[in-house]
């Protein structure tokens, strides 16, 4: 009982560890890895309260970062469109973000509109594996060419993206993204669309 409970424990830090700091700093590190010039226009895959379409407007001081989600409010409280924005202009960035309610199944957006497409733990959400590799396809119809796909998901699920578009890099981001161990580690999925 004393090593389940310490286990236990442990895995309660760590999940609170990577949610209110490590990927928040992990998005950081990549999204300066991903050599913004600062004019882009970046989509996010269901962007949630922001956390990542926040810290992408940050670095466009030039450019748009939009966030889609479907405002569900299931799985996190208080989710919904006013809360983002509002995150938005605490930040002091919110003359550089937009939010719209879509389907990350079948985004409302023109082919090639976006630099970047990010996503941080969303699409492993969609119920069905074909209408998940839907929503990476979109994320690729609406990159323009040579635009850069940051997907962040559980480690099996970021394989399947990888395979299913054919393309792109694997990196684990580390216990700073775990959730509770490194059986719930966190794996970024790297894409540039070709020209």
């Amino acid at each position: 009982m004393t090593a389940a409970g310490t286990v236990l424990l442990a895995g309660t830090g760590i999940y609170l560890h990577t949610t209110l700091r490590g990927k928040l700093r992990i998005w950081e590190r990549e999204l300066d890895q991903a050599d913004l010039r600062g004019d882009e226009r970046l989509l996010d895959l269901g962007c949630g309260r922001g956390a990542v379409l926040i810290e992408a407007a940050r670095r466009l001081p030039a450019g748009r970062a939009v966030g889609v989600d479907l405002w569900s409010g299931e799985d996190q409280s208080g989710n919904r469109p006013q809360a983002t924005l509002a995150n938005a202009a605490a930040a002091g960035v919110a003359d550089r973000v937009a939010v719209h309610t879509a389907d990350m199944t079948a985004l409302p957006f023109a082919d090639g509109s976006f630099d970047v497409v990010t996503s941080a733990l969303a699409i492993h959400n969609i119920p069905s594996p074909q209408a998940r590799y839907r929503a990476v396809d979109e994320a690729m119809r609406v990159l323009r060419p040579g635009g850069q796909l940051l997907v962040a998901d559980f480690w099996p699920m970021a394989r399947k993206y990888a395979a299913h578009i054919g393309q792109g890099t694997l990196r684990t981001l580390g216990p700073g993204y775990w959730y509770s161990g490194p059986w719930l580690g966190v794996t970024l999925l790297h894409a540039v669309k070709a020209p």
